[in-house]
């Protein structure tokens, strides 16, 4: 027999339902950002895209998944102006609640930590942990007075383990990880959830430029370094966007609301750590 406080709580199916919620989803064009964006959708969020092409936004919107009618929109920002993404979330949240937050943007270029430049550094931080930065600062207020809120940064594995040769992203990922898992600490107590997901190896157009690049490099075909990249991963696979989109979206949702403050790969298991 059950005990009673278990059987008392479940009354009803997981709460997966994001109806009623507002989600905004950053570099939401393609790959990650648009999977995540898709798979809230499906739940009932309303979505609002956030990058810099409006165009490709615009096209987008109508073909998202709306359950409720959900009236989705879009927020026009370059995250290579600080200002610009300022200012548009705080226009945004002067008038609508935001209860969902996905951080994402790309990656900085390659190379070695001791090769690079202090200016890599610094873009690279203002990018990536300056802009989620500000976003949350806008949402949170929000957020607390609804008494729920999620934020997910999509960052990267190299916060369990190093990547070699992404020097400058390898320290600044880091950075954001311990800037999110402090805010999940300081926002716990108001029903706010701060994680990070951290997407392995998925098919998208990055993943194809990276076979690209490799095979170029190593004066290797595509297929062979797929072929190595795939005999890293104890699922055998690439990872698919859906996939990841789905986890973002749980992590979003009521039945996640005791996680709080964790690094989730989402690699098929290619991590070699715990």
């Amino acid at each position: 027999m059950l005990p009673s406080f278990y059987s008392s709580f479940r009354k009803k199916n997981m709460n997966l339902n994001l109806r009623g919620k507002t989600a905004v989803v950053c570099g939401s064009t393609q790959g990650l950002g648009l999977a995540s964006a898709i798979e809230l959708a499906l739940l009932g969020s309303k979505i609002v895209l956030m990058a810099r092409n409006e165009e490709k936004m615009k096209a987008l919107i109508p073909s998202l998944p709306n359950p409720y009618q959900q009236e989705h929109e879009w927020l026009v920002a370059d995250f290579n102006d600080q200002a610009a993404v300022k200012n548009a979330i705080d226009s945004y949240v002067q008038a609508h609640p935001v209860h969902i937050l996905v951080n994402n943007t790309g990656g900085p270029a390659g190379g070695s930590a001791l090769d690079a430049d202090s200016e890599s550094f610094l873009s690279a931080f203002n990018n990536h942990l300056i802009n989620n930065h500000h976003l949350v600062q806008a949402v949170v207020p929000g957020m607390k007075l609804a008494g729920f809120g999620r934020i997910i940064n999509i960052i990267s594995t190299s916060v369990k383990i190093p990547i070699a040769g992404l020097g400058v992203s390898n320290t600044i990922r880091g950075a954001v990880a311990s800037w999110a898992k402090t805010l999940a600490t300081e926002l716990g107590p108001y029903g706010i959830t701060v994680n990070n997901v951290l997407p392995g190896f998925t098919e998208t157009v990055r993943a194809e430029y990276v076979i690209k690049q490799k095979a170029t490099k190593q004066g290797k075909t595509e297929a062979q370094v797929l072929s190595e990249l795939l005999a890293e991963i104890p699922a055998g696979r690439m990872g698919k966007p859906e996939e990841f989109g789905a986890t973002v979206a749980f992590l979003c949702s009521d039945s996640a609301a005791y996680i709080n403050g964790i690094n989730l790969p989402v690699d098929g298991g290619r991590l070699g750590c715990l």
